[in-house]
């Protein structure tokens, strides 16, 4: 089988590089041509790879952007490049900066070749962060449930078979949410347990406020759903209070207008002219290996 690992960066170099020697050690006894597709999001410091003693890493190419349009939007063009120009089987995107464990490749690979032509999606059954980080991860997944009707407990850490990818690149829920776009097209997957690695350096870039933009990103995919759903949640809720409402009761309906504004608001990022003609922001390619 041809592989395709797909990995977005954004100036962590020196991270990515100990990810790659990682990858290397790990798929050292796979039967299986493994390459690299690397999308660097126009990032500003100079680019450190050493990539010579990868003994085990069929090539290594780089994609390299004109301008920062950000992780999901880097995934979103990857996979089209991959599906557009290479020959492959599987495509495994992950991020780079260690959190994606990179011995878990090899349980994606044997799942696939138990289960051929299944996407396989790595469900987190446990976390690295501090405890209120998962305190806001847990109320992430609670909120995407309740307004989406879908539990989502996977991240970009996935197997992607070439008719899923050919889905995903055919819908532009892509360009805005992966995960989120991944659960609307494709619902005949597998999962496997996942461990959230720590960062291999530096703190980590999901802070709360990123944490809750890519959380509402999720569930502006669905945002036809959770329209109905937040309707139906206002009618339940004035004919509780409508005989004592207060203007503390008002609270939660404040809330819920702010949260649908901001998911309209993000949903508009939702644009298929922009994704089809994302890879005319490749400023050049390069081999690496």
């Amino acid at each position: 089988m041809k592989i395709k690992i797909l990995i977005p960066v954004f100036n962590d170099w020196q991270s990515l590089s100990k990810l790659l020697n990682n990858i290397d050690n790990e798929v050292q006894n796979i039967n299986h041509e493994i390459s690299i597709f690397i999308v660097d999001d126009a990032s500003t410091f100079d680019r450190q790879l050493e990539t010579e003693d990868l003994s085990n890493i069929n090539s290594i190419k780089i994609l390299l952007m004109k301008e920062n349009r950000g992780h999901a939007r880097c995934i979103a063009a990857g996979l089209k490049y991959i599906l557009e120009k290479e020959e492959f089987d599987y495509v495994i995107p992950m991020d780079g900066d260690g959190e994606d464990r990179p011995e878990e490749i090899k349980e994606f690979i044997k799942t696939i070749e138990n289960n051929p032509n299944k996407t396989i999606v790595g469900e987190r059954v446990k976390r690295s962060e501090a405890f209120i980080f998962k305190l806001c991860y847990f109320f992430h997944k609670l909120i995407t449930l309740v307004f989406t009707g879908h539990s989502i407990k996977f991240g970009n850490f996935t197997c992607l078979t070439k008719s899923t990818i050919e889905k995903l690149i055919s819908e532009k829920a892509t360009w805005n949410s992966f995960s989120g776009a991944l659960t609307k097209v494709e619902k005949n997957k597998i999962s496997i347990p996942s461990i959230r690695g720590e960062r291999y350096f530096g703190p980590s870039k999901m802070s709360f406020s990123n944490l809750l933009k890519h959380s509402l990103s999720i569930i502006s995919v669905f945002k036809n759903a959770v329209l109905i759903r937040s309707a139906l949640f206002i009618i339940f809720y004035v004919y509780l209070i409508k005989s004592n409402a207060t203007i503390i009761m008002l609270i939660p309906f404040i809330l819920l207008l702010i949260m649908i504004y901001s998911i309209s608001s993000l949903s508009m990022r939702e644009n298929m002219d922009e994704f089809k003609d994302c890879l005319k922001n490749i400023a050049s390619i390069e081999n690496l290996k």
